[in-house]
């Protein structure tokens, strides 16, 4: 089996040449040491499923009734004043979930990646 060939400057820093107060090797990063222009889109939290009993009702009623809005008019504000409280609570969610651990949703950053261009070559 072939012993695994490495570059020039690991054998002599392994060797103790570099020890005798000589500069040791710079590494220079392949690419630009810089930010991407936009991250991941990832979905921050599962969501779960809200007013699906409201919902329910809501639709067995409209099947009682032929589709039919007028006698199922409480079934509905219900359903609605539900969706409007729950996407009121996911607002307050958010906003304290992002000022208590200071993470930014993949879609902001991408906005202020997008605002504050990297600048990779100089004029």
């Amino acid at each position: 089996m072939a012993a695994p060939a490495y570059p020039a400057w690991v054998t002599r820093w392994v060797s103790g040449q570099w020890r005798n107060k000589k500069r040791p090797p710079t590494l220079r990063p392949t690419r630009t040491l810089a930010l991407a222009d936009r991250v991941a889109n990832r979905r921050e939290q599962s969501t779960e499923a809200t007013c699906i009993t409201e919902m329910s009702v809501m639709m067995a009623c409209w099947k009682q009734n032929d589709f039919n809005d007028t006698p199922c008019a409480e079934e509905i504000r219900m359903f609605y004043d539900c969706v409007a409280k729950a996407e009121k609570e996911r607002k307050k969610q958010n906003e304290d979930t992002v000022l208590s651990r200071g993470n930014l949703p993949s879609s902001k950053v991408n906005k202020l990646l997008k605002r504050f261009p990297q600048i990779t070559r100089y004029v």
